[in-house]
């Protein structure tokens, strides 16, 4: 019997073998508790480690986990864009490997998809959102300009965490905004929100305790990196490469 999957969780990873053990598991625990249908697509970016062995190993353990190997690198907008794609969910989230944000932080998003928005996304910067472990101070300034970069450039005027890497949607907007996007590295999320906007999808950000991960891997120069992306987006927009 063909069952629908009522929720797709997505995870990015990039040699995440050391990490990605102790996610999958306590992804899994939280969703065996809830009464609807779901599945866990791990995306491995062409990783140089054990990802793709370490989520394998765990499909006996964890029956609704499905794993893509890519065999190259493409960036992790390339693989959430494949994985959210590749997805069989009414409702599909795609969250970072590392677990900074709870996958029980998926209760805030159904009120506000019940209310007719399409596209729900985690947010480190709006009241009620919590750091438990707080970035340094300078990464913190790094990311506050540029978010008002995200803002000036993309126009996604009132978001202010776009970073945040726990956003969800339903199948009908993933299906006529992924087909769109073409950065392919971390500045993927501005696009998304972008493309969304053109399409006229009502988006709703929520609070998260968000954990922050010393491993993290997103440095000055993947910032300087996604700081060009931006200026692509820009002239995608001039250039109406997102329109319908």
């Amino acid at each position: 019997m063909n069952t629908k999957i009522h929720l797709s969780v997505i995870i990015p990873s990039y040699n995440e073998g050391k990490r990605l053990l102790k996610t999958l598991k306590s992804i899994a625990k939280y969703l065996r508790t809830q009464t609807y249908t779901w599945e866990i697509l791990v995306v491995s970016d062409g990783s140089k480690d054990n990802t793709a062995e370490v989520a394998n190993s765990l499909k006996p353990e964890i029956e609704n986990l499905r794993v893509i190997d890519n065999k190259e690198n493409h960036g992790k907008g390339y693989v959430v864009k494949q994985g959210m794609l590749e997805a069989k969910g009414a409702y599909r989230v795609f969250t970072d490997a590392d677990n900074s944000t709870a996958i029980s932080h998926v209760e805030l998003m159904w009120p506000e998809f019940e209310k007719g928005n399409d596209i729900v996304i985690g947010s480190r910067d709006i009241k009620g959102a919590k750091l438990a472990v707080p970035q340094p101070w300078i990464r913190r300034r790094v990311g506050d300009i540029f978010n008002l970069m995200v803002q000036v450039l993309c126009g996604l005027w009132g978001i202010w965490d776009t970073q945040c890497g726990f956003k969800g949607m339903t199948e009908k907007a993933t299906q006529e905004i992924f087909p769109k996007c073409l950065v392919e590295r971390f500045a993927f999320d501005p696009e998304i929100l972008v493309i969304a906007k053109k399409a006229g999808y009502k988006i709703k950000e929520v609070p998260v305790t968000w954990v922050n991960d010393e491993a993290s891997t997103v440095g000055f120069k993947s910032t300087i990196k996604m700081a060009k992306d931006l200026l692509k987006i820009r002239g995608n927009m001039i250039k109406g490469l997102y329109e319908k």
